[in-house]
């Protein structure tokens, strides 16, 4: 439920409309094509119809609600999140700490719009090992560091001074946030590259705070964790 950018025209109380319009235009998942004609209709159509009486959406599924209401569906990529101890041990953060108790622990979280990783209410800056496919590409001393997906690029990212990305362009995007180092500017990289952060042991505060889609998750990052992210 955005307010800017590629969420801002959603209004979720017409979420029963749209699904509505989606289902009685037969548009399936991943459907980027033109709107839907109405199809032909074969012969014995409308008397079958009318023996039988309506049904409620099955009987019109897959029929467009006509050239200006068809409905198409978008795919939105998202991150896959990982925290993780110095020792390798997957983290539950408290707030999904639920999944114990089915007996399926499972440390990934997702995002649609952005992880975020910040110092908080400490006065020194944040020290950050930044890994891009599994080798290390700097060393990060910053406010923050912002992992977005090319939905959440209108949301944060954008105002650190992150690139917009479209939605249907598989990525995702590396924001420092008041980096610095000048030479350290904002990556778009493949949706596909494993992203690690790794609090630096040159880290003056004790620890640094989490968040994903704005959201806190009420696990502090210590230093030697790592917040592992890939696209999802």
């Amino acid at each position: 439920m955005g307010t800017l950018g590629f969420l801002g025209e959603w209004k979720f109380e017409e979420y029963k409309r749209a699904f509505r319009e989606v289902y009685m235009s037969g548009s399936g998942a991943g459907d980027r094509t033109s709107v839907l004609d109405d199809p032909e209709p074969t012969p014995g159509d409308e008397v079958a119809e009318s023996r039988m009486g309506p049904t409620g959406w099955s009987s019109i599924r897959g029929k467009s609600m006509g050239s200006t209401r068809g409905a198409r569906v978008l795919m939105r990529n998202r991150l896959r999140v990982g925290l993780f101890s110095p020792d390798g041990e997957a983290i539950i953060p408290s707030s999904h700490s639920s999944r114990e108790e089915v007996g399926v622990p499972d440390p990934r979280v997702y995002a649609l719009n952005e992880v975020l990783i910040h110092r908080g209410k400490e006065p020194h800056l944040a020290v950050l090992d930044v890994f891009v496919g599994g080798r290390l590409l700097t060393e990060a001393v910053a406010d923050g560091m912002i992992i977005s997906t090319p939905t959440g690029s209108t949301a944060y990212s954008l105002s650190s001074g992150g690139s917009i990305v479209h939605p249907l362009v598989p990525s995702l995007l590396l924001t420092p946030v008041c980096a610095r180092s000048l030479s350290f500017r904002p990556l778009v990289l493949p949706s596909s590259t494993p992203v690690t952060l790794r609090l630096s042991p040159k880290n003056r505060g004790r620890e640094v705070e989490l968040s994903i889609d704005g959201k806190n998750l009420g696990q502090g990052m210590a230093v030697g964790m790592e917040y592992m992210t890939g696209g999802a």
